[in-house]
């Protein structure tokens, strides 16, 4: 270990005396490897727990419950059931003798909790305390050059100081110890540029602030590069006074390229610092020229435009290295939240690894960094020297537009100042959940119906948290009345969805057994690993910049789709557009003809404009079944691709069903039964009393498919008489008798001669509104192995949480997946799907196919198991297990019921007091159980 070591502090040292006459830059040497993907062994003690009391290895950077030592702890356990281990850390490492005379920090970027470090038995300065912050001590004087030297770091994971546990310790998030991100030595001349802090503006202007150790009389010029390397204006300079310890200076950049994140531009500037006319020491700092501003009683604006921020709550986390991540998760992570269509992410609630705020940099995300609070604060003590290791380690990064001082309550009011003191671009500061300077950043407030406040009021309106996930609730479900109120009122700036991914840990003191503590974790759009849920999609849908008006595609259709341009600096005339015809296949043919694809124009259309889509569709377009349009942005990702029916439900129905090709069907009275046989071996027994199908069976044997149609509770079943039976040429009739009156009901079955079975359905809901609307079958289903069906997937739909589907032939195997618990499969099998045309039930014996020949019904399997707490998010499902339905349930979301989340989330409406027959909820299904 030490000789690997000794040839990267060669290859430094080579560096660093120069075998060259440019400045010398401060180099890395990393001490632990550089995530959790690159790690180092040290020796390792810990006081408690698991594998306590024994030296052995660690990686470094981890968190060492994964490592097998200590205990797991969420933020929210008893004081108790805390561990309250320490972790002992020995390192041992060489350094050149070379570089005895220099400027050596050793640098720490996240240790949990308290740390205390020794270098050489010789204390390396005062314990740090909080978790999330770099910290450094200047080492120099405690080397041995040349030698051996012993790196001694105790890690509490509880702290000495109550606020730092108040702050970060007690919060709503898993808490952890050890050295978690990497720890590396930096190495300089003592006469160095030791912090600079950059401010681009959009107009050009840049100015800068460096620290000096050491300085001489001499100047510091600066250098602006693209990152192609090319240089961007002229040089700069200013002078430097002997004894100078902060310098300022400043340019102007013609007409630059701004960061936004939609066109992360980024450039590169090179400040030197030279003394007797040579250039001694050089730094380099990535940054993009832009300008934010809080325009009180308006609104959030970057680059003299406003915002509406698209962003979600995002926990640094990784399910088998909890807080110990790596540039490849950064990346992957920020690449998700794009796909997702957002603009935006907040850090919750903590600083973030440097890799990910350099992936919100390049790839273009909004970024909100964040002191750690959770409904309590650090010491005004404490609190300080965090706030200023806060604002140093990311001051440069232009992804970062406005800072946070704690969370919900966790708001230390005497740290304000130091927010604008120290950060030389003035970001505008934010309390999450508070009214503060302008902005009303309330956390979960319910959907705002006028009444003066939140979105109608005063303040900017920027909730940080507005949509709880929690299972399959929340995050996308009401996403859709609250963005389009967001998006029309003018005082609103957006918002953040709480959060991006579950928090579930691999228990190694369980067998790996994923754990989300309960309710407290599962609040993810995604799961542990990353799997996207249904909300993923409905989000990606709903925040698309490129916004598509609803509408039908009709035999009239003239190729012309309005759309909104929701970008807020592209033109569309940026981005690109293409089309896709298809066939679909059924259970019983083949599409036989390949899809059809095209280019669509883009439409010059600038921000927040309307225009038109022309689509240019080829002869014979009608004859597909559903038309895709895809839009990408500037970099050729997708956007979104929307589904268009063609083919209407009665072309599919006759597609697929035969009425003819036998001869009728015969029937048997009993006193309360119709037994009806078919010429193909079907056999059918209808109750008379009830209307209800009670046997199916067919030449292969019983088919338990049965006891429905029967209304949803809640709908009008009043009236039934009895059942009667009559032949209409050879098709068989048998339906309902009600009392004569204005209006009739229909309850009516219809055996044709090819053994296809009709049943005709018209009702109404009781009274003006209706949890749910539809008719239920059973079928056990423990006989189910899979679906196949036309409609919209592949994932299921809520009432609140229709948008992020498409139109296709999905075919879905069984599974007991309770989004966000144990161990799931995606995408979910039980539950509701809209817009059906077919489906076929694949079974244990042999399968059913039925037909729907109406518009807008939803297919309902089953009932999905509950969670463990289920707040607001398990809404009724009616009884019986197959259904058809006109009307579904919302779903609510952690803390706030399905109805105060907007209009879907509301009961449906049903206003008709006439009830005439035409105004009847219909119902139309062809069923064939022959096996086939």
């Amino acid at each position: 270990m030490r000789s690997a070591c000794f040839k990267i502090c060669i290859g430094a040292l080579l560096i660093l005396t120069g075998l060259n006459t440019r400045a010398q830059e401060t180099q890395k040497m990393y001490l632990s490897g550089t995530g959790s993907d690159h790690t180092v062994n040290w020796q390792f003690f810990c006081t408690q727990g698991r594998n306590s009391g024994k030296w052995t290895t660690i990686p470094v950077p981890s968190n060492w419950e994964f490592q097998g030592f200590g205990k797991y702890n969420y933020g929210l356990a008893k004081d108790s059931l805390r561990g309250k281990e320490q972790g002992l850390y020995k390192y041992e490492f060489t350094v050149p003798a070379a570089w005895q005379g220099k400027a050596i920090n050793i640098v720490f970027d996240g240790s949990m909790t308290d740390t205390e470090v020794k270098l050489n038995s010789k204390s390396a300065g005062a314990i740090h305390q909080g978790s999330f912050y770099r910290f450094k001590y200047d080492v120099s004087g405690l080397l041995n050059y040349g030698k051996s030297n012993l790196l001694e770091v105790t890690v509490s994971k509880h702290s000495a100081n109550a606020s730092v546990n108040a702050a970060e310790r007690k919060g709503d998030f898993w808490i952890f110890g050890g050295i978690f991100r990497p720890v590396f030595l930096e190495v300089s001349l003592k006469t160095n540029i030791n912090y600079y802090a950059v401010d681009a503006k959009a107009n050009g202007n840049l100015k800068a602030a460096l620290k000096l150790s050491a300085a001489k009389a001499g100047t510091i010029t600066g250098q602006v590069y693209a990152l192609n390397s090319q240089k961007v204006g002229a040089a700069f300079t200013t002078k430097v006074k002997s004894g100078d310890t902060l310098v300022n200076i400043s340019t102007r950049i013609a007409s630059p390229k701004l960061w936004t994140p939609e066109s992360p531009n980024l450039y590169n500037v090179v400040f030197t610092l030279n003394q007797n006319g040579k250039a001694v020491h050089s730094v380099k700092q990535r940054f993009g020229f832009r300008t934010v501003e809080l325009r009180v009683h308006d609104g959030i604006y970057v680059n003299n435009v406003k915002i509406k921020f698209k962003g979600v709550n995002r926990h640094s986390f990784w399910p088998t290295t909890g807080r110990a991540l790596n540039k490849k998760i950064s990346i992957e992570d920020v690449k998700m939240l794009k796909d997702m269509n957002m603009n935006a992410v907040r850090m919750s609630h903590y600083p973030p690894d440097d890799h990910f705020l350099d992936a919100c940099d390049s790839l273009g995300l909004f970024v909100l960094d964040e002191l750690t609070g959770w409904h309590q604060h650090y010491d005004t003590q404490v609190g300080s020297k965090l706030v200023k290791e806060l604002i140093e380690k990311d001051i440069n990064h232009p992804s970062i537009v406005l800072w946070d001082n704690g969370n919900e309550g966790g708001f230390n009011f005497d740290l304000d100042h130091l927010f604008d003191e120290l950060d030389i671009q003035k970001r505008p500061l934010i309390h999450p959940w508070g009214i503060f300077r302008g902005t009303n950043t309330q956390h979960y407030i319910n959907y705002d119906y006028g009444t003066g406040t939140g979105m109608h009021g005063h303040d900017v309106f920027f909730p940080t948290e507005f949509l709880h996930g929690l299972y399959d609730g929340g995050a996308g479900a009401g996403l859709d009345d609250f963005w389009d109120q967001m998006w029309h009122t003018p005082i609103s700036a957006g918002g953040f969805i709480w959060d991006f991914a579950d928090e579930a840990v691999v228990r190694t003191d369980k067998n790996g057994e994923l754990d989300t503590d309960a309710d407290h974790g599962p609040d993810g759009i995604v799961g542990p690993y990353h799997e996207k849920e249904g909300s993923y999609y409905t989000i990606k849908e709903v925040w698309s910049p490129v916004y598509l008006e609803p509408r039908e595609i009709t035999p009239a259709f003239n190729g012309t789709i309005r759309l909104e341009n929701r970008f807020f600096y592209t033109n569309l005339k940026q981005c690109s557009f293409s089309y896709k015809l298809a066939r679909l296949d059924n259970p019983y043919h083949k599409a036989g003809i390949a899809p059809k694809t095209g280019i669509i124009a883009s439409p010059d259309v600038a921000p927040g404009q309307y225009g038109n889509l022309q689509l240019q569709l080829p002869a014979g377009w009608q004859n597909f079944d559903v038309l895709y349009v895809t839009a990408y942005d500037i970099t050729k990702h997708e956007l979104y691709t929307w589904s268009f029916p063609i083919s209407s439900h009665d072309k599919i129905t006759a597609g697929m069903i035969t009425k003819t090709g036998g001869s009728k069907a015969s029937v048997e009275e009993t006193d309360s039964l119709f037994k009806v046989k078919t010429n193909n071996g079907i056999e059918l027994e209808f109750n008379r009393n009830s209307g209800i199908l009670v046997k199916v069976k067919n030449a292969k044997g019983n088919i338990p498919f049965n006891n429905g149609p029967v209304l949803i509770e809640g709908q009008d079943q009043s009236g039934f008489q009895k059942l009667t039976h009559r032949y209409d040429g050879d098709n068989l009739i048998i339906e309902a008798q009600f009392p004569p009156k204005k209006t009739e009901p229909m309850l009516k079955w219809t055996i044709y001669p090819s053994g296809w079975v009709q049943l005709d359905v018209r009702y109404w809901p009781i009274g003006e509104e209706a949890a749910l609307l539809g008719v239920n079958f059973s079928f056990p289903e423990k006989e189910v192995k899979g679906v196949t069906y036309l409609g919209d997937g592949p994932y299921r739909v809520w009432k609140n949480r229709m948008k992020g589907t498409s139109l296709g032939v999905w075919n879905k195997a069984y599974n007991n997946t309770i989004t966000g618990q144990g161990n799931v499969v995606y995408p979910e099998f039980k539950g509701y799907y809209s817009n059906l045309y077919w489906m076929k039930l694949e079974t244990t014996s042999q399968p059913i196919t039925i037909v729907c020949n109406n518009q807008d019904v939803f297919m309902r399997l089953f009932t999905p198991a509950n969670p463990q707490k289920t707040y607001n998010v398990a809404p009724a499902f009616p009884s019986g297990d197959i259904s058809f339905m006109h009307g579904i349930t919302p779903i609510g979301t952690k803390s706030q019921k399905a109805e105060y989340l907007g209009a879907s989330g509301q009961k449906n409406k049903y206003f008709n007091y006439d009830k005439n027959i035409e105004d009847a909820l219909p119902l139309t299904l062809y069923f064939d159980f022959s096996g086939k």
